[in-house]
């Protein structure tokens, strides 16, 4: 089985940790964050360096650029993929994806499949929502999850959209996605902050735009 490190400084990404230990091994492991934004060196205890390299996939959350480097530099050669949730700046982006096997999303409920193995078989369940809906006459009788946000967003819209009526159904996903609520700009404390949340109700609008179409062929 596909066995999944979550590593944090600041208590993000247990709602991940929740949402993926149901489908892969999961660990959550907590990094103490340097006190100060500019540091000579970043130190990162040797046993939880084993437990993190002991993973196919890492998910960071680690909101220190220099701990989020540092500790991409020490383990990626050690494993399969490394999924970076939280980041700040184009050129920090940059850097981090010269590694190779890195992927630094917009926003982790966009995450697709690339070709590399560990990474697409974690993105099987995990990434740009996919849902299947089943309905009776206009109403929504069920809505199956296929592939969930990684923070578990898609599970409680569909939740919430069940025994609602098609009409209007793409905007009410993406409004709900904002009730849950979606932490996309939590992640990257930008100007276009507000620009992260609406990316994250889009691509939920869009999955479930795209099953209300699928199920209309079919009907």
């Amino acid at each position: 089985m596909l066995k999944v490190v979550i590593v944090t400084d600041s208590g993000y990404g247990e709602r991940a940790y929740e949402n993926i230990k149901e489908k892969f091994e999961t660990e959550f492991i907590e990094l103490e964050a340097p006190h100060s934004i500019l540091v000579d060196e970043v130190e990162i205890p040797e046993k939880k360096l084993e437990k993190i390299r002991s993973a196919d996939l890492i998910i960071t959350y680690t909101l220190h650029p220099d701990l989020t480097l540092e500790l991409v530099e020490k383990v990626h050669k050690d494993v399969g993929w490394i999924i970076i949730g939280a980041w700040k700046g184009e050129g920090f982006k940059k850097q981090l994806l010269s590694f190779g096997n890195i992927t630094v999303p917009e926003t982790m409920c966009d995450l697709q499949e690339n070709g590399n193995s560990v990474f697409d078989k974690f993105v099987s369940k995990f990434g740009r929502p996919k849902v299947k809906i089943d309905i009776e006459g206009s109403i929504i009788k069920d809505i199956r999850v296929l592939r969930c946000s990684p923070c578990g967003a898609t599970k409680f819209v569909a939740e919430e959209l069940k025994g609602e009526t098609i009409k209007d159904l793409p905007i009410k996903a993406g409004l709900k996605v904002q009730h849950y609520p979606c932490r996309a700009s939590k992640m990257r404390v930008f100007s276009d902050d507000e620009c992260k949340k609406e990316m994250a109700a889009k691509i939920h609008s869009e999955a479930f735009e795209k099953a209300i179409r699928e199920v209309l062929s079919n009907s």
